[in-house]
C-alpha cells in the first residue's frame, strides 16, 4: 500500500536576490514612479529564479513569489520542507496552511461580513451625499484616469452585469488563491467582491456608484473554504501585483485575526502593523505611490472589537461603517492599534448600504467591508479631479475634511476622524470654492487620439496615468 502524503502550504524566506534582475514593472507604473519622485529600491528586484529553481527540484510547487518579502508560498510535505530549512539561501520556512484544514467551530463567520438582503428603496443617494460626493461628480468628476484594484473572496457574474463597465474596459483579473472554482462561476466563490465592486462602478437607472469612470482590476485573494494565514500572503501577491500595475487605488474588504487552525491566531499585541507581512504590504504599497483602503472589521459588538489584519496598516485609510444619518453601526470595529494609532481613520456607510447584487438586483447589506469601497470611489473621484498630486496627498484631503478632524473620536475610537466632505477635501487649500458656470467650464472631457485614450482637464491634457502630455 503507497503511504498517504500530506501536502501543506509553506512560506519560505530567502537570504538575499543575487541576480538583481530588472523590476517587472508596468509602463504606467514606471511613468507614475517617476511622475511622483517614487525610487526604485531593493524591493522591487524580483526573487531569485535560481533559488526558486532549486526549489523546485526537490518538488516543491510554488504557488507564488514575494519580491517586497524575497520568499515564496509554496507547497511541499513536511519531510521537503525540513530538507529546504536546510539550504543556505533559505532564511526560515513557515507554515501557513495545513492540509486538510481543521474543521472550525460551528457558528464562527469566517468573514468580517454581516450580510441581509431587503431589496433597497433609497438606493445610492443618500449614501454618496452623506459625504457629499454627489457635488464632484455633478462637477464632472467621477475617477477618469484612475486604475483601481478591488480585492475580495467572490465575483460571481460581474463580468457579465450590464450595471458594471467590466466588458468595455477588460482589463483583467488576477486569482491569487489555489481554489478550483471560476473567478466568475456563480455560487461557488461567492459574491461579497461583486456587492463591493458595485458601490464604484455600479450604474442603473436608479443607481450610482462612487466612482462610475474609473478603470478597474479584480483581485481574488480570500480562499472560500478555509482560513489560514496563507490568505493573507495571497493579499500580499495582489497588493505587489497592484503596485506593478500602476494602480492608484486598492480597496479590500478583507481581515484577519482568527483561523481554523487555532494555533495561528494573532494576539491583539499583533495589531501594530509590523507584525504581519498583510500589514506591512499595505503599508509598504501607501509608500510606493498607491492609496490602501481597508475594512477596519465588524467585530465591534464581539470579544474582539478591534480592527483586523491589514487594518492596523500605517499610511492606509481603515473605514468604519456609519447609517445614512451618520451614526456609528455596533459592529464597527475599532481602535486603537496596539501601538496607540488611531484605527479606523474615516467611516462612510456600511449599514444598510445600497448595493447590487450577481443577479444585478438592487438590495441592502450591512458591513465595513461595503464602507471600505464608498470610500474608495471617494477617493478616485477626487484624485482624478487632481490628479498632480499624490496618494498621500489625496489621503491627508480626506482625512482633513472628516467632520471630526479637528476633534477626534480617541474615546472610543469608532469614528476616528469621521465622515469625509469629498467637496470640502476638493476645495481644501484651492482659495475659492467653485460657481456653476467654473462647474460647467470645467469638466474633463475625453478625446481620443490616435490609439491613445486622453482626458481634457483645466485646460491641459492628461493621459490615463494622470500625466498632463500638453
Amino acid at each position: 500500500m503507497l503511504a498517504l502524503i500530506i501536502l501543506h502550504i509553506f512560506f519560505v524566506s530567502f537570504l538575499d536576490k543575487p541576480e538583481k534582475t530588472a523590476p517587472q514593472l508596468s509602463p504606467r507604473a514606471v511613468e507614475q514612479r517617476a511622475k511622483w519622485k517614487i525610487p526604485t529600491d531593493g524591493m522591487d528586484y524580483p526573487v531569485s529564479p535560481s533559488y526558486m529553481n532549486q526549489l523546485t527540484k526537490l518538488g516543491v510547487k510554488i504557488h507564488h513569489k514575494s519580491r517586497w518579502f524575497n520568499g515564496v508560498t509554496c507547497e511541499m510535505d513536511e519531510k521537503t520542507a525540513a530538507k529546504v530549512a536546510e539550504l543556505k539561501f533559505v532564511t526560515s520556512v513557515e507554515m501557513t496552511r495545513m492540509d486538510p484544514q481543521p474543521t472550525p467551530p460551528p457558528g464562527i463567520k469566517r468573514r468580517i461580513v454581516q450580510t441581509n438582503y431587503p431589496l433597497a428603496d433609497n438606493l445610492t443617494n443618500d449614501q454618496l451625499k452623506l459625504y457629499n460626493l454627489v457635488k464632484l461628480h455633478e462637477a464632472g468628476y467621477e475617477g477618469q484616469g484612475i486604475l483601481m484594484a478591488i480585492c475580495d473572496g467572490g465575483f460571481s457574474n460581474a463580468n457579465t452585469l450590464g450595471c458594471f463597465r467590466q466588458k468595455e474596459l477588460d482589463l483583467g483579473y488576477y486569482d491569487f488563491t489555489d481554489d478550483s472554482y471560476g473567478f466568475y462561476e456563480a455560487g461557488s466563490c461567492g459574491s461579497h467582491g461583486t456587492a463591493c465592486l458595485s458601490t464604484i462602478s455600479g450604474l442603473l437607472e436608479n443607481y450610482h456608484g462612487a466612482a462610475t469612470q474609473a478603470q478597474y482590476v479584480l483581485m481574488r485573494s480570500e480562499e472560500t473554504d478555509t482560513e489560514s494565514p496563507k490568505e493573507m500572503d495571497n493579499l500580499v501577491a495582489a497588493l505587489e501585483k497592484a503596485d506593478s500595475l500602476g494602480v492608484n487605488v486598492f480597496s479590500v474588504s478583507l481581515g484577519y485575526y482568527w483561523f481554523d487552525n487555532s494555533e495561528w491566531d494573532l494576539p491583539k499585541s499583533a495589531l501594530d502593523g509590523k507584525t504581519s507581512r498583510a500589514s506591512l504590504a499595505a503599508t509598504i504599497a501607501a509608500r510606493k505611490g498607491m492609496l490602501v483602503c481597508v475594512a477596519a472589521g465588524n467585530e465591534g459588538n464581539k470579544d474582539w472589537s478591534l480592527v483586523s489584519i491589514p487594518a492596523d496598516a500605517d499610511s492606509i485609510l481603515a473605514v468604519g461603517a456609519v447609517s445614512t444619518e451618520g451614526e456609528i453601526a455596533d459592529f464597527s470595529s475599532h481602535g486603537p492599534t496596539a501601538d496607540g494609532r488611531m484605527k479606523p481613520e474615516v467611516c462612510a456607510v456600511g449599514w444598510g448600504t445600497s448595493l447590487i447584487n450577481y443577479e444585478g438586483e438592487t438590495f441592502t447589506s450591512n458591513g465595513t467591508s461595503f464602507a471600505t469601497p464608498l470610500i474608495a470611489g471617494l477617493a478616485a473621484s477626487l484624485w482624478s479631479a487632481l490628479p498632480d498630486e499624490n496618494a498621500m496627498q489625496i489621503r491627508e484631503r480626506i482625512i482633513r475634511s472628516a467632520d471630526r478632524y479637528s476633534h477626534p473620536d480617541d474615546e472610543t475610537y469608532c469614528y476616528g476622524y469621521g465622515i469625509p466632505d469629498a467637496w470640502k477635501a476638493f476645495n481644501d487649500g484651492e482659495g475659492l470654492l467653485l460657481t456653476d458656470d467654473d462647474i460647467e467650464r470645467e469638466k474633463p472631457q475625453k478625446i481620443i487620439r490616435g490609439d491613445q485614450i486622453l482626458i481634457i482637464r483645466h485646460g491641459h491634457i492628461y493621459n490615463l496615468a494622470g500625466q498632463m502630455v500638453e
